[in-house]
């Protein structure tokens, strides 16, 4: 067993599932560039993968009352689409070309959280467009989230409401992400056993994150993380 590799999956789990706890999404991007400090980006995508299952399990029950399952149907079909294709890309792509694509991408999402100043309104058919581009980065950096947040916005406007349905959004990209891995050879029998040396990192990390989200200032929280994900954007470009 590598040490070194067993620290740095400690520490991005708990960093990025603290995140995730909070406000929902997020949590990849925050996780995968300390991940892949010590190891490769389809080892990063298969960890992040088995936690988020593990995640989406424990939030969904906690917040199934708050979950509008409306939006969940209608994106359902396009992100299972996306996720395939995004994992297709992962499967044959350079590693080093995806890093700093992942490093752009960050960017841009902190750039338009930061600098945008209206809400992109969606049609019909620009949800559904959505709904595919979201899954394909879900299926490739495990990093759909913003994208889903833009679709989830035009219909939800209650804090708790968006909160919850993105991680019912999360947890139906992840019951198709982590079989298709599986299928693609990227998830091998190796990545479940340290999962468990780290499963109890994940639960304190859940349990520190419910917490904070009942007392937690968000303007302070959210520049801190545009903060940390500038950075890691930055690291993973050069």
């Amino acid at each position: 067993m590598d040490l070194t590799v067993l620290l740095i999956l400690t520490i991005g789990v708990f960093i990025g599932f603290y995140v995730q706890t909070v406000i929902g999404f997020a949590g990849s991007l925050v996780a995968l560039p300390i991940l892949l400090l010590g190891m490769q980006l389809q080892d990063a995508i298969a960890y992040i993968s088995i936690f988020y299952l593990f995640s989406s399990a424990f939030l969904i029950t906690k917040e199934w009352k708050n979950i509008d399952k409306k939006i969940i149907l209608k994106l359902a079909i396009t992100s299972v689409i996306g996720v395939i294709l995004g994992i297709a890309l992962l499967t044959f792509s350079k590693p080093i070309i995806l890093k700093k694509g992942l490093g752009v991408f960050i960017l841009l999402y902190v750039a338009y959280a930061l600098y945008g100043k209206k809400k992109i309104k969606l049609t019909k058919g620009g949800v559904i467009s959505f709904g595919v581009i979201a899954g394909f980065f879900s299926g490739l950096f495990s990093t759909g989230g913003p994208l889903y947040v833009i679709c989830i916005e035009n219909s939800v406007k209650d804090i708790k409401a968006l909160r919850a349905t993105m991680i019912g959004v999360l947890g139906l990209v992840t019951l198709t992400r982590v079989p298709a891995l599986a299928v693609s050879g990227i998830l091998k029998f190796s990545h479940l056993e340290m999962t468990l040396l780290v499963f109890p990192v994940f639960l304190f990390a859940q349990f520190l994150g419910k917490r904070t989200f009942i007392k937690i200032n968000e303007a302070a929280f959210k520049k801190l993380l545009m903060a940390l994900l500038c950075i890691s954007g930055f690291i993973l470009m050069v």
